[in-house]
C-alpha cells in the first residue's frame, strides 16, 4: 500500500463492488477457442489438459542435473557417503515424472493423428513411453562423460576459468549444454515437443538458442554465449569453440510443391573437429568447415572451406 493510500484510507477502491464484466469476457474468449480448433481441425480434446507442462519439465532437469553433478548441484548438505542413494531417488522421481509428461506428448501425437483408439491403443502408448525413459535412463552415463569433457574444454579455454567447479556452476554454455545433452537425447527418443520445450528453458535462461535436433560432440565449449544460434541439422565435431554472437543457420528454406516449408532435409552447417568460430560470425547452409579451420569474428559464410583454413572478413568472400 502506498504512503498516500495508508493516509487517506477512502481512495482504497472497493473490489467487490467492481464490475469486470467477466461473463461477456468469457463467453467472447470461449468463441475465439472454438473458431482455433475449428481452424485447426481439432474440435475437440480429451478432456483436460492433454499437453506436456513446461513446469514439469524444468523440474526433471533440475533433478537429473542434480543427478549427473550431485556434489556440485546437489543440496548443499550432502556428503558422499550418501551420494548415491541420493543419486538415486532423484533419477526416480525425475523419469516416473518423466513418463507422465512422455505418455501425454505420445497421447497428443496418437489423438492428432487419429489412431489412439480404444485400450489396446492405450497399452501400447504406456509401454512406448517405458520403453523411452528406460532409453534414455541408459543414457545418462555418457551424458555425464561429454559434460565432463564440455567443462574440461571450458576450463582450459578460458584463461578466467579459475576452476573446473566454477565452469560448472558459473558458465551460462555448460549449463546449455547440460539441457541440450538431455533434450537431443529425447529428440531422438520421438519427444521432439519435451524436447523444443527444454530447450527453449535453456534458451530463456542462458540466452543461448540450440535445437534439440543439433548433434554435439564432446568437448564443446561456448565462451560467452550470449546470441549463440544453433539450427536443427547442425552437426559439430568435437572440440569446437564457439564465442559468442555464433550463428549457424540455414541460408533459404526450400518449398513443397504446394508452397508449404519442406522439413527433414540437412540445412544447417557441419563442423568438423578443432574447429574455433569467433564472436559474431554467421555460418549459414548445408556446408562443412573442415577440421582445424579457424574463423575470424563477424565473418559472413556460405560456402564449404577445406582444413585448417583461416577465413577474416575480408577474405571470407573471396574464397
Amino acid at each position: 500500500m502506498s504512503r498516500l493510500l495508508a493516509i487517506r484510507p477512502d481512495l482504497i477502491p472497493d473490489l467487490e463492488t467492481t464490475n469486470w464484466q467477466l461473463d461477456s469476457i468469457v463467453t467472447e474468449l470461449k468463441s475465439k477457442r472454438r473458431v482455433w480448433r475449428a481452424e485447426q481441425q481439432r474440435p475437440h480434446y480429451f478432456g483436460g489438459r492433454n499437453l506436456p507442462s513446461r513446469d514439469a519439465v524444468q523440474t526433471i532437469v533440475k533433478a537429473l542435473g542434480q543427478a549427473l553433478f550431485p556434489m556440485r548441484l546437489g543440496p548443499i548438505d550432502l556428503h558422499q557417503e550418501a551420494e548415491d542413494y541420493y543419486v538415486g531417488l532423484q533419477l526416480d522421481s525425475a523419469l516416473k515424472a518423466l513418463y507422465t509428461q512422455a505418455r501425454l506428448e505420445l497421447a497428443y501425437d496418437a489423438h492428432l493423428a487419429q489412431i489412439a483408439q480404444g485400450t489396446l491403443a492405450s497399452i501400447q502408448l504406456d509401454q512406448q513411453a517405458k520403453e523411452i525413459v528406460q532409453t534414455f535412463a541408459s543414457t545418462l552415463p555418457r551424458i555425464r562423460q561429454d559434460l565432463d569433457a564440455d567443462v574440461l574444454a571450458a576450463f582450459h579455454g578460458d584463461p578466467a576459468a579459475r576452476s573446473v567447479d566454477e565452469v560448472l556452476m558459473c558458465y551460462p554454455g555448460i549449463k546449455a549444454m547440460i539441457f541440450h545433452r538431455i533434450a537431443h537425447e529425447w529428440y531422438v527418443l520421438g519427444l521432439p515437443l519435451l524436447a523444443r520445450m527444454l530447450a527453449e528453458l535453456s534458451h530463456s535462461e542462458t540466452g543461448i538458442d540450440i535445437h534439440p535436433g543439433a548433434t554435439i560432440a564432446s568437448g564443446f565449449f561456448i565462451d560467452h554465449g550470449t546470441g549463440v544460434v544453433i539450427g536443427e541439422t547442425a552437426t559439430i565435431g568435437k572440440n569446437v569453440r564457439l564465442y559468442q554472437a555464433v550463428t549457424l543457420g540455414a541460408k533459404r528454406f526450400e518449398k513443397n510443391e504446394d508452397g508449404t516449408l519442406a522439413k527433414d532435409y540437412v540445412r544447417h552447417p557441419t563442423v568438423e573437429d578443432e574447429v574455433v568460430i569467433y564472436a559474431g560470425a554467421t555460418i549459414l547452409g548445408n556446408i562443412t568447415i573442415g577440421r582445424g579451420s579457424v574463423i575470424g569474428g563477424n565473418v559472413w559464410l556460405t560456402h564449404s572451406v577445406p582444413p585448417h583454413s583461416h577465413i577474416s572478413q575480408e577474405h571470407s568472400s573471396r574464397m
